[in-house]
Parts: structure tokens; C-alpha cells; sequence
């Protein structure tokens, strides 16, 4: 009884010993990333911000730290927007709560630093990045997401389609 389940892992033991290593230099040679990754370094986009601080509402650990004042135009000047990314638990609510699409995730993850104060991202740091994760909704890259905007965009999945009304009786 033992003996087979014995000869069973060494078998395994033997199949194993005899392949390759499968080893990656990770500094020089950087492991590749999945399309949907969601790194530490968040990618802010002034002008599509109103100041409404709903990222920072839907953070559950409070990471985002919004200031604001009323401009001449109406809207709201933004004058601090910092990002804790010490606390940050990289769950994407602020990404998926933000209305207008200024809130993304990034793709950087190595930003390891010795004093936890440098973990603060500023909105000088975060303004208006290049690389961004597919995280971010794709299909509003080129203009503001609102409501408006998607639709007709989104398709209903085959078989939930929505019923017809059902006419009054009477």
C-alpha cells in the first residue's frame, strides 16, 4: 500500500529532476506582464477631472487626498490630489467610481522606496502619464466617459435581452 504511492512520487521526483530549470533573471530580463494588470503607479488626467472626489469616497482605505476651490468658469481648480499608494490595496474601486475617466491604473509596480512619506504619489507626479494599463476602459481613451457617451456602445449578451414591456390591462 505505501510502496505504490511511494514509487508514485518518485516517479514525479524523476521526471522533474531530468527537464531544464525554468529560471528568469528578473532585473535584467522583467517578466511580462498580463494586458490587465493593475500596478502602483496611478495616471491622473487634470482636465477630465471636476474635483467631484468620488475616487476618493470609494476608497476604502482613504488613500486619496482631494483639495479643491471654486474657479471663475464654475467648475473646481483641483490644488491638491495626492495618491497614498503606501495604504493603496490596488482594488481599482477609485478607477471604476471616477464619472469622467481622470483616474487609471498604471502598469509600474517596482516603486519600492525607505521612507514611507516618498509613497505619497503628488499630482504633479500622476498628471497626464503615457502608459497606461488596459485596466483603464478602453473605449473611452479619447474622450470623457459619462453615460452619454456608452450608448448604444454596449451590446446585451445573447439571450439577455430585455423583455418587452407588458401592455396595460384594461
Amino acid at each position: 500500500m505505501y510502496g505504490l504511492g511511494v514509487a508514485k512520487g518518485m516517479l514525479v521526483v524523476l521526471k522533474r529532476l531530468l527537464r531544464r530549470p525554468v529560471t528568469r533573471q528578473y532585473p535584467e530580463e522583467p517578466a511580462p506582464l498580463a494586458p490587465r494588470f493593475r500596478g502602483y503607479d496611478f495616471a491622473w488626467v487634470e482636465e477630465r477631472c471636476t474635483g467631484c472626489a468620488t475616487c476618493a469616497k470609494a476608497c476604502p482605505h482613504g488613500c486619496i487626498e482631494i483639495v479643491t476651490h471654486p474657479s471663475e468658469d464654475g467648475r473646481y481648480s483641483i490644488d491638491v490630489f495626492d495618491v497614498d499608494t503606501g495604504l493603496c490595496m490596488v482594488c481599482g474601486l477609485c478607477v471604476e467610481a471616477c464619472p469622467y475617466d481622470a483616474l487609471y491604473m498604471g502598469r509600474g509596480f517596482e516603486l519600492a522606496q525607505y521612507q514611507r512619506g516618498d509613497l505619497v504619489a503628488h499630482k504633479e507626479d500622476i498628471a497626464n502619464r503615457a502608459l497606461l494599463s488596459a485596466y483603464y476602459r478602453t473605449p473611452f481613451q479619447e474622450q470623457v466617459g459619462t453615460r452619454e457617451n456608452i450608448q448604444g456602445f454596449y451590446q446585451p449578451i445573447k439571450g439577455l435581452e430585455k423583455a418587452p414591456a407588458a401592455k396595460p390591462q384594461g
